[in-house]
């Protein structure tokens, strides 16, 4: 099979403002209250570049640098790998892991051995997860890996006992996922290093593990009440032979968020991430379970920023965690490359969304947010350079004419409204030698194609030819597709029905040959508006069909932003069908952290996957050319972009009002 090429780009709901660092304290100070406490030294362990996330410290064998020395996740070679970072060295060291691997998790080092989580292998079926435990040796050859998770199985989060014996995970088993992302239902399950075969479900309905000693494990869950919470379990010397059942108890009061717990060992205190009612910041504490009462650690050092997955050196006298950097340290690059699975395909993500390329691939259009500020940017492609063409317009989804390269489309309006809200197919044409670094507003003229009182007109596509638009609209009650005339729009040409029925259309995306119409419905049902399919018409409106994925469970597929390869042979579109990659409760607000995206050919086989991580990403778009120039682009130096702000929020499905 002949491998897809080009550049696809896309965007990441949040995650070019993370800007995290990994950063640790001085514990005692705040386990003994000190009232130099708030003066406690912060130090950054990471340098700055990409994010950083997800450490652990090195074992006290392994570290005589008095707790700075970490192994941790960081994304700046374009996808997640495991680094190493300690004083003395210039830069990060990248660490033995799966070399064709585009994602690993949770780090842990322990008697030289590394263990980590890894989404490299397929399951046997769609709409699982990829992610699973492995291990090697630091020193060892690349090929010397280990699954220690069942094929058929799935793992997140784990931890290594204080001697290193037991191994703790949080495990979705084997079970198909439901498509549940706020409360994965995870399992804890221990097994000996020695004896990976030998799984124990030491407790249902948990998740992040963490040892404290050899026998106590604590972990999170979502209360019957509502209140995330740590439970403990204190497990036996032969917990595995005697085949005992274990009652977790609950040990932090509702009235307060706690999750991704870190223990000390061999004492009554745990480290925990929190979330109260009367603050939306995510910070971490230390619970003292016998006197049952919090001691603020982040509070007192950063009060406005969150805080992030706690870890603890084994000696209990330091404490880390990944937060926000601050502003004023680094940029977010209008464009930043991401590792691609294929050698021939090239793949950006842009800090916005609905990007669009020019036709010569020189330049891309985009939206800044999808807030009232959204706007309408156009960005040279190897981002060193960026315009504002609308600014202080909801503007969103865009397509640049294929044939015109002044002419821009997008939707005035709101993005998420009724199909009788007013939203407008606009024309945006420019002069593309005002594109120079003597201006950064380019004007323009906007040309509304759609009437104001035919209600919800967005997502547009352009004929090969520019002479036709393809869009969604609200106007008979139900959204379905429409064509009008490029240039005329309603107002001076025709337009004609595409599709109807009660059910929604959306997302069209014309073929490079002008015969086929592809986008995503929920027609096969329409009383569930949170799964949709890809379909493709005829663009006379004949030969309407359903194009079904091998594999796929097409009542489960949950499929949009889908648009075509330049010969027509592929598909590109953003879908569920990895699952959950990591806990979501561990990382911010993602709207469905289980967006990546996919390309298929148009008879539904050849199914691959192109981005892993425990993030949302949509809004591609594709074009032919893998040479565009992207030569400055990179993570580091002097790079174009915006100031970093740390504008992202917390899961919103975390409520606070129970």
């Amino acid at each position: 099979m002949v491998n897809p090429n080009g550049t696809i780009i896309f965007s990441t709901v949040g995650r070019t403002e993370y800007g995290f660092d990994i950063f640790s304290v001085y514990l005692p100070h705040f386990l003994n209250q000190s009232p130099t406490a708030k003066l406690s030294e912060e130090r950054r362990l990471t340098d700055g570049i990409s994010i950083n996330f997800n450490a652990q410290f090195l074992d006290n064998d392994n570290d005589i640098d008095n707790n700075q020395s970490i192994v941790y996740v960081s994304e700046r070679s374009g996808s997640a790998q495991v680094y190493l970072t300690k004083p003395g060295l210039t830069r990060p060291q990248l660490l033995q892991s799966v070399p064709q691997s585009k994602f690993h998790d949770c780090p842990i080092i322990k008697n030289n051995q590394i263990y980590f989580i890894s989404a490299h292998e397929q399951p046997h079926k769609l709409f699982k997860s990829w992610s699973a435990l492995y291990t090697t040796r630091i020193n060892g050859k690349k090929e010397n890996f280990a699954r220690l998770t069942p094929k058929a199985e799935v793992d997140y989060s784990p931890s290594i006992s204080q001697s290193g014996e037991f191994i703790a995970v949080a495990s979705y088993g084997s079970r198909p996922w439901s498509g549940e992302f706020h409360d994965l239902e995870t399992d804890i399950i221990v097994f000996r290093r020695s004896n990976p075969e030998k799984r124990i479900v030491v407790c249902q309905h948990g998740g992040w593990p963490t040892w404290s000693g050899n026998s106590t494990i604590y972990f999170h869950r979502q209360a019957d009440d509502g209140w995330w919470s740590i439970f403990r379990l204190v497990l036996t010397d032969n917990f595995d032979k005697s085949g005992e059942s274990y009652a977790p108890l609950r040990i932090t009061p509702p009235g307060v968020h706690c999750f991704t717990p870190a223990a000390l060992h061999n004492t009554n205190q745990i480290t925990v991430a929190t979330r109260r009612p009367d603050n939306k910041y995510r910070h971490i504490e230390i619970f003292d379970i016998e006197l049952k009462t919090f001691i603020p650690v982040t509070l007192l050092l950063n009060p406005e920023f969150h805080h992030y997955s706690p870890f603890v050196s084994s000696d209990s006298t330091s404490l880390g965690y990944h937060r926000f950097r601050g502003t004023g340290e680094s940029v977010i690059p209008y464009l930043e490359p991401i590792s691609s699975p294929f050698n021939s395909l090239r793949m950006l993500r842009i800090n916005g969304f609905f990007p669009t390329f020019s036709p010569d691939g020189d330049f891309v259009a985009y939206n800044q947010g999808l807030g009232p500020d959204s706007g309408l940017k156009i960005v040279k492609s190897d981002g060193s350079r960026r315009w504002t063409l609308l600014k202080n317009r909801i503007a969103f989804y865009n397509v640049w004419s294929p044939t015109e390269k002044n002419v821009i489309y997008t939707s005035i309006g709101p993005i998420f409204a009724t199909a009788k809200a007013t939203v407008e197919i606009a024309r945006i044409t420019f002069d593309p030698a005002k594109l120079t670094d003597k201006c950064e507003e380019v004007e323009v003229d906007v040309k509304i194609l759609t009437k104001e009182v035919t209600g919800n007109n967005a997502f547009s596509s352009c004929s090969p030819d520019g002479k036709y638009l393809v869009f969604r609209s609200g106007r008979s009650g139900y959204k379905n597709l429409y064509v009008m005339d490029a240039v005329k729009g309603e107002f001076e040409g025709e337009i004609r029905q595409l599709t109807e029925g009660p059910w929604i259309d959306t997302m069209p995306s014309w073929s490079p040959d002008g015969k086929l119409i592809a986008f995503s419905s929920n027609m096969h049902n329409p009383k569930d508006e949170s799964k949709f399919s890809i379909y493709v018409v005829g663009a006379d409106g004949s030969d309407l069909r359903r194009i079904h994925i091998a594999g796929s469970d097409g009542d489960t597929e949950r499929i949009n932003h889908v648009c075509f390869s330049a010969d027509g042979e592929w598909m590109l579109f953003a879908a569920n069908m990895a699952g959950v990659t990591a806990e979501p409760i561990s990382v911010p607000n993602q709207f469905q952290p289980y967006g990546d995206l996919f390309i298929v050919r148009l008879d539904g086989s050849g199914l691959r996957r192109l981005t892993w991580n425990g993030y949302e990403n949509g809004t591609p778009a594709w074009h032919p050319r893998n040479d565009v120039d992207v030569g400055r682009l990179s993570l580091g130096g002097d790079v174009a972009g915006d100031e970093l702000k740390g504008k992202f929020d917390e899961p919103l499905w975390i409520k606070c009002d129970l």
